[in-house]
């Protein structure tokens, strides 16, 4: 392992340390540990990227009681898997996991490819980390993991310089966690090192004087391990603008259209939206009926990883649509069918208030 730093420990002490912590102070009750299965594994470990584990739980609990197994994952509507993923955020994860069932099923015999590391991750969605954690947690076989609890352990331990994302470090730290990772007890030391991340390794304020590595760990003996893991340099985040139509019948239902399968919030349902007045007002002309503008909502703004978005909601109400009924629904707010939203629709979707403007029976 030329790229491999110095180990602070043997591979078996530090096994040792990390499991005797964790039989006491770990986690041992999280739904997806009883009962135990790679699908269960799979599902929860996508939850889990980039959301904490107390927010993924009632999340969890929701998606296996709707889809107990992979086959009933991979033949539910996309729709109805974005609904239930709806607040989690980072939507792709949730197509993925779709798309990636959908192929387990057609070539795999409804089972996750789980004798190998590479047909795993040559499913959508599974890097090398998370198919360690299906293997490990799942069959008990030796699979080395490196989350983001992960990294920012083994960094600080070593002192470990640059960006964990950087390709050069991140062979450093790959090369660390396949030393450490021991033969037996896969389960539980895998949980472990996400656990020691996530409880006492944590971002901000270590609990360096409870840790079972403090007489080793190099951060901690130079008085630094806020220091570790180095943050990515940063770049100004670009601002874009958008204005959302809040369009409204007289029944005060709500003017939906599902977006495109792939990129920003691919395949939910969102407000229409548009990148000037002018293309707005083009579109009530084309296509609503006595359209009446109201002031324009404050605007506020959504930030993603590679840009930050400024979005105007723009209330409007008609008496209805014409020619573009194939490509959305009227949401009823007080009665919302099961369809998966973008963040930001959610939040403005919430805040509306029911009303009734000289109501239609059977109104389309």
């Amino acid at each position: 392992m030329a790229d491999m730093p110095k180990p602070r420990l043997a591979a078996d002490e530090f096994q040792q340390r990390l499991l005797a912590w964790f039989d006491r102070y770990g986690r041992h009750d999280l739904p997806w540990q009883s009962p135990r299965s790679a699908y269960r594994v799979w599902v929860s470990e996508i939850m889990l990227q980039q959301t904490q584990v107390t927010t993924v739980i009632p999340y969890f609990e929701r998606f296996m009681a709707r889809f107990p197994t992979l086959e009933a994952l991979a033949t539910a509507p996309q729709d109805e898997v974005l609904h239930l993923w709806t607040g989690l955020g980072y939507y792709a994860r949730a197509r993925n996991l779709h798309q990636a069932a959908q192929v387990a099923l057609a070539e795999h015999g409804g089972e996750l490819p789980t004798d190998s590391i590479d047909e795993l991750v040559a499913l959508p969605g599974i890097g090398r980390s998370t198919a360690g954690a299906i293997i490990a947690q799942s069959r008990g076989e030796r699979a080395a993991i490196l989350d983001g609890n992960v990294k920012r352990s083994l960094t600080r331990l070593h002192a470990l310089p640059g960006w964990p994302g950087k390709p050069t470090v991140e062979r450093k730290l790959w090369a660390l966690a396949e030393y450490y990772t021991p033969t037996a007890r896969l389960a539980d030391y895998t949980q472990a090192i996400m656990d020691f991340g996530a409880t006492l390794c944590k971002r901000s304020k270590p609990d360096c004087p409870s840790c079972p590595f403090n007489d080793v760990c190099l951060a901690y003996a130079r008085g630094e391990p806020q220091r570790y893991p180095e943050s990515k340099p940063k770049k100004a985040l670009p601002t874009r603008q958008t204005i959302m139509l809040m369009l409204r019948d007289p029944e005060g239902r709500v003017w939906l259209e599902k977006r495109p399968p792939s990129g920003l919030w691919g395949g939910l349902w969102g407000l229409p939206q548009f990148d000037k007045h002018s293309e707005l007002n083009d579109w009530l002309e084309a296509h609503a009926v006595n359209p009446a503008r109201e002031r324009a909502a404050p605007s506020f703004h959504h930030t993603f990883s590679h840009f930050r978005l400024e979005i105007t909601p723009q209330p409007v109400t008609c008496d209805r649509l014409g020619g573009v009924r194939e490509s959305g629904v009227w949401y009823d707010i007080n009665h919302p069918p099961a369809l998966g939203l973008a963040a930001p629709v959610k939040a403005l979707l919430s805040q509306l208030t029911p009303f009734t403007l000289n109501p239609t029976p059977g109104h389309a």
